[in-house]
C-alpha cells in the first residue's frame, strides 16, 4: 500500500487551466511515456492529474480478435461449422461468435452478419455460404478458430456436404422450443458421415416456450448423441456463447500436421468478382500454398498462378502463407466458376499430388421451368442477366426457347425449388426484369423403340407415341416429421401424390416420422405448402432422390380454337390427366375474351379430347333493320352471317392474353 501511494505522490501533475474559449490538447498515445508504459490517467475536479499503474491484465479474446493474422501451432487450430434446421438460429450465434471473440467491432455489428443478400435477410435463411477466422483465448493460449457457416436447405446438400468435409467438428444447433427437426436429421447425418465431432446446443432457451429437457431427450433418441452436457445458450441474448467457445477448443480435434506432404486443398466455395474474377474458398487439407505458387484444379484440370492469397476474418485479409489446416480464400484471374467447381482439389502444378481429395461431383439440375419476359424487348436483357448470374452460380443451367404464345425466353435448370425461387427473385429485384414463369418440370427419361434412352424436361419437345416405348420419372424418398395429432392429414397427401408408403415410427411420445417415396413431380408444385397448411406449420421434411421408375405418363396438350399451345403442354399421370384437363379447360374459358366465332378449347392426349369447353360467339343482331317483310329476307341475312362467321373461324386467330397465360400457370403449380 505505501509503494503504491509513495507512486501516486511521484507521478501527481500539477496541470494549467486553460483559458477561457481555449481547450486542453488531450495527449497522444504517442508522445505520453506514461500511455506507452500502459500507465492509465484519471483526472478529478481539480487541478491535480492523477495517474495510476494497474496490474498488468491478461489480454482479452475481443483484445486477441484483432491479432488474427497472427499464426498458431496447427495444433491450436479448429475448424468447425454451425448445421440447424431453417430458423433455428444459426446465423444470430455466428454473429455472436464474431463479436465475442472480437473479429467484428461491436459498432460495424448487424444482424445476420455473414448473411450478405438482402433476400437472405428478408427470407430469414443462409443461401450463400460464409467462412470467418476467429482468434480466441483460454488459459493464456491463443486459438484459430475457422468457422465455415452453411446453408441450411436441402437443396444445398451437396454445398453443405463440401464445407462439413472441411471441418473437424459441428455445432448442432437445435431450437429448445421447437425441437429436432427434418433437416437437423439430415445434416447431423451429413456430420456424421463425415466423421465429425458434433457438439449439441440447444438455442433459444430464454423463449417462454422453450423445453430444452425435453428437446435434449430427444436428440438423444433420435440421434443418438448424449446430451447430459449439451450446452444451453440463448444467441440473442447471448447467454452461454463463452462455453460454447471453449467446447469447440476442448472438444473439437485439431488437424493433421501434413504440411509437408504435396498441396491438397479442398474448394468449399467460390463466388464472382467483377473485378479479380473468381475468388476461391478452400482449406488446405496438405502441404502449404504460397503466394505467387502456380497451381492446378485437378477435376476441370486448368492451371492459374495464385495472384493472392488470404484468409476471411470475415472480410478478406491477404497472407503470404497458408498451411495445412487453415481456412483461405485465393484470387488467380479465374475467368468461370466453372474452372473452379465446389468439391474440386486445389495442387501445386509442379509438385502435384497423386489423387484429389474424395467427394466431388457436379451438380444436376433436379427442377426445370420456362422463363419469358413480359415485354419481348427485355429478352437480351434477360439472357445478361442470367450470365451474371450463372458467374456465380454453377448449378445454373439455361438454354434459348421459344414459344408460340410467349415469344422468346429460356428453359432454366435448378437444384430445387427453393433454388428456383431465389434465381426468379434476384432476377426481378436486381435487374428489374417482369417474367412470366412456367410450370416447374422434372427430367424424364424416355425410352424409345429403337432402344435409345432421351432426356426431356420440357413437354413440348416429348417424342411422339409411336416413337417412345415408355417413360421414367424421377423418385425421391421423402422424410416428414410431424406432431402425432396431424399424423392422417399428412398420410392423405402422400397418397394423393402417388406416394409408397415405407415406414412410420415415432421418435418420441408425441411425434412422428413418416416415409414416403413418391415422385419429384408430384413435390415441385405445392407439396410443402400442403404440408405446412395441413399439420399448422408443425411439420417439417427432408427428401433425397432415389431413382428412376417407369410410370404410365402421357402428355396433354391444350389446343384452342383447333391450335395447340405449347407453353400449356404437361406431362401427367394417366390417371389425373381428366382432372388437370378440366381444370384447365374450364379456367381458360374464364380468361379468354370472347371472340366473333365461336372458340373450342380442348385438352388433349394424342387426337383423342378428354375435356372441353368452348366460348360462344358474340353476335351482331343482323335483324335489327328489319320491322317486317317476308321471313326470306331475314333468313337471308342470317344465312349471310353464318357464312362469315364461318370463314371467319377458318381464318381467325385466338389470341391469349397474358394475364391468362399467367392465371393457368398458376393453376397448373396448383393442380399437377
Amino acid at each position: 500500500m505505501a509503494t503504491a501511494t509513495a507512486t501516486t505522490s511521484r507521478l501527481a501533475v500539477l496541470a494549467p487551466r486553460p483559458g477561457p474559449g481555449r481547450r486542453r490538447p488531450a495527449p497522444s498515445p504517442s508522445s505520453s511515456p506514461l500511455r506507452a508504459r500502459g500507465v492509465s490517467a484519471a483526472c478529478s475536479r481539480g487541478r491535480v492529474l492523477c495517474l495510476a499503474a494497474p496490474a498488468p491484465a491478461p489480454a482479452s479474446s475481443t483484445d486477441a480478435g484483432q491479432d488474427r493474422l497472427q499464426k498458431v501451432p496447427i495444433s491450436n487450430i479448429r475448424n468447425f461449422s454451425i448445421i440447424a434446421h431453417i430458423d433455428h438460429g444459426k446465423s444470430t450465434l455466428a454473429d455472436k461468435l464474431l463479436e465475442l471473440t472480437g473479429t467484428v467491432q461491436k459498432r460495424e455489428m448487424k444482424e445476420q452478419f455473414l448473411d450478405n443478400m438482402d433476400l437472405e435477410r428478408e427470407r430469414g435463411i443462409t443461401i450463400k455460404l460464409q467462412a470467418a477466422r476467429m482468434r480466441y483465448v483460454k488459459d493464456n493460449e491463443p486459438y484459430c478458430l475457422n468457422l465455415i457457416d452453411t446453408p441450411g436447405h436441402v437443396d444445398f446438400s451437396y454445398e453443405v456436404s463440401r464445407s462439413l468435409a472441411a471441418c473437424e467438428g459441428a455445432l448442432l444447433v437445435v431450437d429448445a422450443s421447437q425441437g429436432v427437426e427434418a433437416q437437423t436429421l439430415a445434416n447431423v447425418y451429413l456430420a456424421l458421415e463425415n466423421d465429425l465431432e458434433i457438439i449439441p446446443v440447444l438455442n433459444k432457451i430464454d423463449l417462454p416456450g422453450a423445453e430444452p429437457d425435453r428437446v435434449a431427450k430427444e436428440i438423444e433418441e433420435i440421434i443418438g448423441l448424449d446430451c447430459s452436457d449439451a450446452i444451453r445458450c440463448s444467441a440473442k441474448e447471448g447467454i452461454g456463447i463463452t462455453e460454447i467457445l471453449d467446447a469447440i477448443v476442448t472438444k473439437v480435434p485439431p488437424p493433421k500436421d501434413t504440411a509437408k506432404d504435396p498441396l491438397r486443398a479442398l474448394i468449399f466455395d467460390s463466388y464472382y468478382d467483377p473485378y479479380r474474377g473468381v475468388i476461391v474458398y478452400f482449406r488446405v487439407v496438405d502441404g502449404t500454398i504460397k503466394k505467387g505458387d502456380k497451381i492446378r484444379f485437378m477435376a476441370s484440370e486448368k492451371e492459374y498462378v495464385a495472384d493472392e492469397i488470404g484468409v476471411l476474418s470475415p472480410t478478406q485479409m491477404q497472407v503470404n502463407e497458408l498451411y495445412a489446416g487453415e481456412v483461405g480464400y485465393l484470387s488467380a484471374s479465374i475467368r468461370s466458376v466453372a474452372d473452379a467447381r465446389v468439391g474440386d482439389t486445389i495442387t501445386h502444378f509442379s509438385k502435384r499430388a497423386d489423387c484429389p481429395l474424395p467427394g466431388y461431383s457436379e451438380a444436376t439440375p433436379m427442377v426445370f421451368c420456362g422463363l419469358f419476359p413480359i415485354d419481348a424487348d427485355q429478352f437480351e436483357e434477360l439472357r445478361e442477366a442470367l450470365e451474371k448470374l450463372q458467374l456465380n452460380d454453377a448449378a445454373l443451367k439455361f438454354e434459348p426457347e421459344s414459344s408460340s404464345a410467349m415469344g422468346f425466353g429460356f428453359r432454366c435448370g435448378f437444384l430445387g425449388l427453393l433454388h428456383m425461387e431465389i434465381v426468379q427473385e434476384r432476377l426481378e429485384r436486381e435487374y428489374s426484369l417482369s417474367l412470366i414463369i412456367t410450370a416447374p418440370s422434372v427430367v424424364y427419361h424416355v425410352n424409345c423403340a429403337n432402344g435409345e434412352t432421351v432426356e426431356c424436361s420440357n413437354p413440348s419437345l416429348l417424342p411422339e407415341p409411336g416413337v417412345r416405348k415408355s417413360i421414367e420419372e424421377p423418385y425421391v424418398k421423402i422424410e416428414m416429421l410431424t406432431p402425432k395429432d396431424y399424423i392422417g392429414p399428412i398420410m392423405e397427401l402422400g397418397q394423393d401424390r402417388r406416394g409408397d408408403f415405407k415406414e412410420m415410427n415415432f421418435i418420441t411420445e408425441n411425434r412422428a416420422k413418416i416415409v414416403y417415396e413418391l415422385p419429384l413431380a408430384e413435390m415441385v408444385g405445392d407439396f410443402f405448402d400442403q404440408l405446412k397448411s395441413r399439420s399448422k406449420g408443425y411439420a417439417s421434411m427432408e427428401y433425397k432422390l432415389v431413382g428412376y421408375r417407369e410410370s404410365p405418363l402421357v402428355k396433354l396438350d391444350i389446343q384452342i380454337n383447333g391450335d395447340a399451345v405449347e407453353a400449356l403442354s404437361t406431362i401427367v399421370h394417366r390417371d389425373r390427366a381428366y382432372s388437370v384437363g378440366r381444370a384447365l379447360t374450364k379456367k381458360l374459358k374464364e380468361l379468354i375474351p370472347r371472340q366473333m366465332f365461336k372458340v373450342p378449347i380442348q385438352a388433349c392426349i394424342g387426337t383423342k379430347v378428354i375435356a372441353s369447353e368452348a366460348l360462344s360467339a358474340i353476335r351482331k343482331d343482323v335483324l335489327s333493320k328489319c320491322y317486317g317483310g317476308d321471313i326470306t329476307r331475314k333468313k337471308k341475312l342470317l344465312k349471310k352471317q353464318a357464312e362469315g362467321k364461318k370463314r371467319m373461324k377458318a381464318i381467325g386467330r385466338v389470341d391469349v392474353p397474358q394475364e391468362a397465360f399467367m392465371a393457368v400457370l398458376k393453376l397448373e403449380k396448383e393442380v399437377l
